[in-house]
């Protein structure tokens, strides 16, 4: 368990009224680093990052601190990654799909049904594969990736069951605003619709889009199965969100600040990644409980109706970097 990991324990309890405000300790820092992201202040993103403040002012002696803002409160998710070359932000959680209209191979770990499981996901986030994409990453846009933080399977919710491809057909399925979420429902014949994460419950509730897809925890803390009735397990995309520190910021501090800014950010990826899979194993059953019907899907048929697309028009990578990162772990 990091200390990160801890220090969310202790705070657990005061989750719900967790803000945009500046914690208090965070205001003796010399520097405070403006940490935006669109996830809810309850959610594992954010009572990790706002824990890492202090990890950050003790490994600095205080001439650093983190200030986090959630739920959108600094934009949506392709204002914020505008952000950081523009030194608006300094840090933030965006997922790869987002960080790939910058430089696209980055994409790739972000398709649908790239990883066979979660163990090929892992060994991805650490492999040499993906430090020479975040690189290009780096060397296209002058951002720094920090870290990769497990973000889930991402499952289909709607109020019929979707248990086969042809389920899908027409259903109009809101997706996030990034060209490649579009790929899973062009497969399966439905129609992708691009919507504001904030706007997602409100356009579900008013019928402005039939289903949206999410993991489980992400479906829980946005409520979405108050107005979706059938959680279909699907888990099409093994989802990551990237920790990128902009530019302007990365190169403003020292390289011993840096140093520290890079640990503790993955201290903070690892706390969250390790309360979102507890919650990935119990959720199933509280969701049950709520009175949502819980759908086991056979994932083969989605599956190759998404390979076939895999290395076509959409993908933004090339063949080298798909048969490398197959072949991890294999």
């Amino acid at each position: 368990m990091t200390r990160i990991t801890k220090t969310v324990a202790l705070l657990t309890t005061a989750a719900a009224a967790l803000t945009a405000a500046l914690p208090a300790t965070a205001q003796q820092a010399e520097r405070v680093l403006k940490f935006a992201h669109v996830y809810e202040a309850s959610e594992p993103y954010h009572t990790c990052a706002v824990a890492a403040n202090d990890a950050l002012m003790a490994a600095t002696d205080n001439r650093l601190g983190i200030e986090v803002f959630p739920a959108s409160t600094l934009g949506k998710e392709s204002d914020i990654n505008e952000g950081l070359s523009l030194g608006t932000v300094d840090i933030i959680y965006t997922g790869q799909l987002f960080a790939g209209r910058y430089y696209g191979p980055l994409a790739i770990g972000g398709a649908p049904f790239m990883f066979r499981d979660y163990d090929h996901w892992d060994a991805f986030r650490n492999s040499d594969l993906f430090s020479e994409l975040t690189q290009g990453y780096t060397d296209a846009t002058g951002n720094h990736v920090t870290s990769l933080t497990y973000y889930g399977l991402r499952h289909v919710t709607s109020n019929t069951p979707i248990t086969k491809p042809e389920d899908m057909d027409g259903l109009k399925i809101r997706v996030p605003n990034a060209p490649l979420y579009m790929m899973f429902p062009k497969a399966t014949g439905a129609n992708p619709t691009p919507i504001a994460f904030a706007e997602v419950y409100l356009a579900l509730q008013q019928g402005t889009v039939d289903a949206q897809e999410n993991p489980l925890p992400t479906i829980q803390a946005k409520k979405f199965y108050e107005v979706q009735s059938n959680i279909n397990l699907t888990g099409h995309i093994t989802d990551a969100l990237l920790t990128i520190v902009g530019g302007p910021t990365w190169t403003s501090i020292s390289e011993e600040d840096q140093g520290a800014l890079e640990t503790v950010l993955d201290d903070a990826a690892d706390c969250a990644t390790e309360q979102v899979i507890d919650a990935e194993n119990s959720l199933q059953d509280w969701f049950t409980e709520q009175g949502v019907t819980v759908n086991e899907v056979d994932r083969g048929p989605f599956i190759e109706a998404v390979k076939v697309m895999h290395n076509g028009d959409m993908a933004t990578w090339d063949q080298e970097t798909y048969d490398r990162l197959q072949a991890i772990g294999g």
